[in-house]
């Protein structure tokens, strides 16, 4: 299984799908996803770091939890 670390705390994520998911009798889903900002900006972050983002993050919010 592939995987990407989070931009935010830099945990490895598992990234669902492709040809070694397919075949196994327990796959796993991806735990996180990109999120793209109309400045261009893109973070890759899990769901654990999504959730400490408010309702509606910014580029700036995510930005600040990178740094952290």
């Amino acid at each position: 299984m592939a995987s990407e670390p989070c931009d935010a705390c830099g945990e490895d994520v598992p990234i669902g799908g492709g040809i070694s998911g397919m075949w196994s009798s327990d796959p796993q889903g991806t735990g996180g996803m990109t999120l793209e900002f109309p400045d261009g900006s893109e973070f890759f972050l899990c769901f654990d770091c999504i959730d400490d983002l408010p309702e509606e993050p910014t580029a700036a919010d995510v930005a600040d939890a990178v740094e952290e």
